[in-house]
């Protein structure tokens, strides 16, 4: 066989393989709405974190992710944080494109700040408990009985419960948002019931309360943490609000996940107990490599740990598959974007104003 047969038999091989490929990305959108992410096969062989960052240059792209995402994938990240610095990352950013490694409610909220720049989110299926707690359709009969309150939404929620809202918050800026409203005026929390009983014991504010809850922190198990804390008796139990109250009144420290992992690295002691999703304990170890972090157990028997089962959708497969392909792609309508913004923007000015 001489070479010019060769070279056509390379080529030919080539253009069949394109073709599958094509192919098989068809069939993969098709499937997007029912599958929620781009289900294709991935060569075992890529070195996945080396065609990612390939990829974020010749996309111009930024990969955003949340501490509760598998630490591989916090690892390849541009910028990892909590609520609110995502939010502010995304209205900042100079990317053409904004891979949001985290829940469908986050990327949202990205799409709202950045409506100009795509952003894609791995798996559409990253949903959140909280945010399903809180149909928007329902909500708006309730907010119907307090027509003199304010709205505050945990920013936990719907693009669409955003365009009922006056102020959205996160944990790290929740007491802040709470206290820039007239004490005068009424206001109403949603959805998370916990995170409002624990800014009612903050601010002694009376807020009217949605019975929203989180999974994952709703189902610590507080026997389970006692035996802990008897076990490792100078370990420090550190809780995020959204906890039960039971689980914040015997914790030591209270604070948002970025607050969490600061706390960890100031602080004296070495050893934590911590009640909040796992995720955030690989960036405790990488700052702290020298304490230990023992994650709080829920009632689950089978489990030793807390995992968010939403956040855990994301892979590095479909991170990579959501970057080439630029798809599942978020899209909101204008009047979502329009009518939710603005909650959004005024937690950003608040937060400006506290310096956080």
């Amino acid at each position: 066989m001489n070479s010019r047969t060769v070279d056509g038999v390379v080529k030919n091989r080539i253009k069949q393989k394109k073709m599958v490929d094509i192919q098989e990305l068809e069939i993969a959108k098709g499937n997007l709405s029912k599958k929620g992410f781009l289900d294709m096969e991935v060569d075992p062989t890529l070195d996945l974190v080396e065609e990612i960052e390939k990829l974020k240059k010749e996309k111009n792209a930024i990969i955003l992710a949340h501490y509760y995402q598998e630490s591989e994938i916090q690892d390849v990240a541009d910028y990892i944080g909590d609520s609110l610095g995502l939010s502010q990352k995304a209205a900042n950013t100079e990317a053409d494109m904004i891979v949001f490694a985290g829940v469908h409610f986050m990327a949202e909220t990205a799409k709202m700040l950045s409506p100009d720049k795509k952003v894609v989110l791995p798996d559409l299926k990253a949903g959140c408990s909280l945010a399903d707690s809180c149909p928007p359709h329902l909500f708006r009969k309730f907010k119907e009985k307090y027509p003199d309150h304010m709205v505050v939404s945990y920013i936990n929620c719907t693009a669409e419960l955003k365009t009922l809202t006056d102020i959205c918050c996160t944990s790290s800026n929740a007491e802040h948002v709470i206290n820039s409203i007239p004490k005068d005026r009424g206001i109403i929390f949603a959805p998370d019931r916990n995170l409002g009983a624990w800014l009612i014991k903050k601010t002694g504010r009376d807020l009217v309360l949605w019975n929203g809850t989180c999974m994952v922190h709703e189902i610590f198990s507080n026997e389970k943490i006692t035996k802990l804390q008897v076990r490792f008796p100078n370990a420090k139990l550190i809780a995020h609000p959204e906890c039960e109250a039971h689980i914040l009144d015997k914790a030591d420290f209270i604070g948002s996940t970025s607050g969490l992992l600061k706390y960890t690295k100031e602080s004296e002691f070495d050893e934590f107990i911590v009640a909040t999703e796992s995720g955030i304990i690989h960036q405790m170890e990488l700052a702290s490599p020298a304490k230990t972090f023992i994650p709080a157990p829920p009632n689950n028997e089978n489990c030793a740990c807390n995992e968010c089962p939403y956040m855990r959708l994301n892979t590095m497969e479909k991170l990579y598959l959501s970057m080439k392909y630029e798809q599942p792609e978020i899209i909101l309508p204008d009047w979502i974007i329009e009518q939710g913004v603005a909650s959004i923007d005024r937690m950003l000015e608040i937060s400006k104003r506290a310096g956080l």
